[in-house]
């Protein structure tokens, strides 16, 4: 077997940095608990997905240049990321090995001591995660696993709708974004909704405070 060289980076994304940093300190503890080395640096900036998503395709070349000089400084040869829109970024513009931290959780989640005892929740896919990387069964096998019955929305999978908050819209429509957002939790059959996005979370959460449904991240039900 060749050894691993390099360092795995815990890059949480942006807004577990920035604006949710008990949901970034969930994931590395979880991380620790199944006994994965990695670092975590702040010399890694954003992804840069807003500016490359908004059109400043110079400007994000410009950004890629100084990302990529900061992985290179660290060593960095993988990267493990809580953002399913960063986990694609890194992949495709970075050319480097990037999984979202749910991959990582299902191949250790015989190591989480939880049991909720089928507690009814509905899982939402967050479009990047789903459509995007195809990455749907291992969140809900993972909820399974502890304990949950994982109620389906009608949308679900491929066919899920969006949170509204993706591709800008919540920066440049937020009223439209905030009807989506309600659409959805209108179709959820239970009064949990999991995600797996910190956008869709924070987006979910945020339109949920009138609706008698708990919108939660996914680290909040494995710590």
């Amino acid at each position: 077997m060749v050894p691993f060289l390099g360092n795995t980076l815990f890059y949480p994304g942006c807004i577990l940095q920035h604006k949710l940093e008990k949901l970034s300190a969930n994931y590395e503890l979880l991380l620790r608990q199944f006994g994965i080395n990695f670092i975590t640096s702040r010399d890694v900036a954003c992804c840069g997905a807003p500016m490359l998503y908004a059109g400043y395709k110079d400007d994000f070349n410009e950004h890629q240049e100084k990302v990529m000089e900061a992985l290179k400084k660290n060593n960095v040869r993988r990267i493990i990321t809580a953002c399913p829109s960063c986990a694609r970024m890194f992949s495709e513009h970075y050319g480097i090995k990037a999984l979202h931290v749910s991959q990582v959780i299902h191949d250790n989640m015989r190591k989480i001591k939880k049991d909720y005892q089928g507690e009814k929740i509905c899982y939402h896919d967050p479009c990047e995660l789903g459509r995007k990387l195809g990455i749907y069964d291992e969140p809900r096998e993972i909820l399974k696993r502890i304990g949950f019955e994982v109620i389906e929305f009608d949308e679900s999978k491929e066919n899920a709708m969006c949170c509204g908050a993706g591709g800008l819209l919540k920066a440049n429509s937020p009223r439209a974004a905030d009807r989506i957002a309600l659409l959805r939790l209108k179709q959820a059959k239970a009064r949990k909704v999991i995600t797996t996005c910190p956008l869709c979370y924070m987006h979910l959460k945020q339109n949920a405070e009138n609706t008698g449904i708990e919108v939660l991240e996914f680290s909040e039900v494995l710590i």
